[in-house]
């Protein structure tokens, strides 16, 4: 990746205090993405994903770290100036049920930014605005007066991926966009998804726990356990030489849809560490067949393989 990366994220850290102590979300995460990129952040349930997408939003406040934008460290912003980053920063929500507010129409969930960020005063067009969205998302106009129950998932899902293109943003967190929705409809989803990105050029952080949808959308992929990043590589080049025993068991539980090939899977034993309070070793010490004595002594130092692939693991050369 380039020097001057669009988005440049340094030794982020979110930690939530709980009564036995502070649970550490994401633990200094270093991480580029580059303007018109898609990045791919996968992982178990609980390893962080989505809190570092909520923390590029600037929907939580990190514990410590810098969040770089086009150049500026958007948490140290003012109020007035984080409002207008906010408009350049949207994100799309993994339940686009609970993402939406039963109580507004599909034209009054798309034109709400609208009226907080006083764009549109006039209500024509607001309305014309409105009316490209939902064409460019595939919703028909018939269903501006519609709330959401009364759309089915992949309706419910458009109206939120058009309410965060209503401010033209310039990057945008897809927080599991796809989970929630039949096989069928997240094909037409990640399409559409796609082609805005070919159409405007943006940036997209993609989570998911899903391996097989981000090997087809995202040009690079982060892999996340327990809040550190264990491994990041570009898609091709993570997929051939998966280095980190947690990536090479997630990649071998992808479904392999020739029953004549038959398909290792590497089953991971042992109990989860705890995120609160983590002792200094290796977070996946605990689950890995190749556990030696250093690894329980020093969480490990990334180690970089070659220009893009980075790992975090002291046994790289030796498994």
């Amino acid at each position: 990746m380039s020097n001057t990366s669009y988005i440049d994220v340094r030794n982020l850290k979110k930690y939530f205090q709980t009564p036995r102590g502070p649970l550490h979300a994401v633990d200094g995460l270093d991480l580029k993405i580059d303007k018109g990129k898609t990045i791919g952040v996968v992982g178990e349930s609980g390893c962080g994903k989505s809190t570092i997408g909520r923390l590029l939003t600037m929907l939580l406040e990190p514990t410590d770290g810098e969040i770089f934008f086009d150049g500026k460290d958007i948490t140290k912003l003012r109020k007035s100036a984080r409002n207008e980053y906010r408009r350049r920063i949207q994100i799309i929500f993994q339940d686009p049920f609970s993402s939406l507010n039963p109580r507004k129409t599909v034209f009054n969930t798309i034109a709400e930014s609208f009226d907080i960020h006083r764009i549109y005063r006039n209500k024509t067009e607001k309305e014309e605005r409105v009316a490209q969205l939902m064409e460019l998302v595939g919703i028909s106009d018939r269903f501006a007066n519609s709330y959401p129950h009364e759309m089915d998932g992949g309706r419910r899902q458009r109206v939120g991926i058009a309410r965060a293109l209503a401010l033209n943003p310039e990057f945008i967190v897809c927080d599991e966009p796809v989970s929630a929705l039949d096989v069928s409809i997240q094909a037409q989803i990640l399409n559409l998804l796609k082609k805005l990105q070919l159409q405007f050029g943006y940036t997209y952080m993609f989570i998911t726990h899903d391996l097989s949808v981000v090997k087809h959308f995202a040009n690079e992929i982060l892999v996340m356990y327990l809040g550190v990043m264990v491994e990041q590589a570009p898609v091709k080049e993570l997929f051939a030489n998966p280095v980190h025993p947690y990536t090479r068991a997630l990649l071998s539980a992808i479904p392999v849809p020739n029953l004549k090939k038959k398909q290792a899977r590497i089953l991971l034993t042992g109990e989860i560490s705890s995120p609160i309070n983590p002792k200094d070793e290796c977070r996946f010490a605990q689950r890995c067949q190749f556990v030696i004595d250093k690894c329980l002594k020093k969480n490990p130092d990334i180690i970089t393989l070659g220009e893009n692939h980075k790992v975090r693991c002291c046994r790289i050369n030796e498994i």
